[in-house]
């Protein structure tokens, strides 16, 4: 059961005990309070008589809190983690980012039914997604093919539509962990559409080659850690429905595992 789920259960719960006190134990108590007046009770009769229901309480409380938070998550941001380096140098393990929720267009939470259409992916955009092969996990990767796009994997090198995708060399890659560069590990600078961003290849380490042509209606998605990523190349193209929204903040960076925050990393945009 997802957090969504959870969320809307929630809601159904609060709301629905809210709602009986309002039109049913509330009247009750009002009128217990009444006659105890009229009868000349003690105070603390009263007061107790009116008292409201520690399961109404919380249910009242929490209603209006738990009903924000769906609303927020559903249709505007939701925060993730970064578990692994396949995004690397975007994006390292321990990244806390906000997804735009609305980019793609609006869906209705648990079903997961856009009702309503504000935009498409464009190339470049790095998305979060419902994995194809299991939808109980989430993905990030970046896209790289919009349908109808024809996409070759070559030699480290992206091809769309049989034009190569620039890609300049920055030299071997610095860990951000150690400060250490990583032998065999270059970063380049790679010109996608409108998007200028870093990415790293591995050498000797094998490339998955391929070419195909993105369905209607899917994208190809590709990590910008292009040897250590799980992407398109071996499992295939994106549904437009299991798109989440797409990622453009970091706001937090700690490290779980010794508790390291990376404080240079805060605030920063992505592209």
């Amino acid at each position: 059961m997802d957090f969504a789920t959870i969320m809307v259960i929630a809601i159904l719960v609060t709301g629905v005990i809210w709602l009986i006190d309002i039109k049913q134990w509330k009247p009750k108590r009002e009128a217990e309070v009444a006659k105890l007046k009229r009868a000349g009770a003690a105070e603390d009769a009263i007061e107790n008589a009116g008292k409201e229901p520690i399961l109404v309480e919380y249910s009242r409380s929490f209603f209006p809190i738990i009903l924000a938070v769906l609303v927020l998550r559903s249709f505007l941001v939701e925060p993730f983690r970064i578990p692994s380096g396949s995004m690397m140098p975007t994006l390292v393990v321990g990244d806390f980012i906000l997804v735009n929720k609305f980019t793609y267009g609006l869906k209705l939470p648990v079903i997961n039914t856009k009702f309503l259409d504000m935009g498409k992916p464009q190339r470049g955009d790095i998305v979060v997604f419902r994995f194809p092969k299991d939808p109980s996990i989430d993905y990030i990767k970046r896209v790289i093919g919009l349908p109808g796009d024809k996409i070759r994997y070559q030699g480290k090198t992206i091809f769309v539509n049989g034009k190569e995708v620039p890609a300049t060399s920055k030299g071997q890659y610095t860990s951000l962990n150690t400060g250490m560069v990583i032998p065999g590990l270059e970063q380049r600078e790679e010109v996608l559409g409108d998007v200028v961003h870093d990415i790293l290849v591995q050498h000797g380490a094998p490339s998955k080659s391929g070419e195909l042509i993105v369905p209607d209606g899917h994208y190809f998605v590709m990590g910008d850690n292009r040897d250590n990523s799980n992407d398109s190349r071996f499992w295939g193209t994106v549904p437009e429905e299991n798109l989440v929204g797409r990622a453009f903040f970091i706001w937090m960076n700690l490290d779980f595992d010794d508790f390291d925050m990376k404080w240079d990393r805060i605030g920063t945009s992505l592209k």
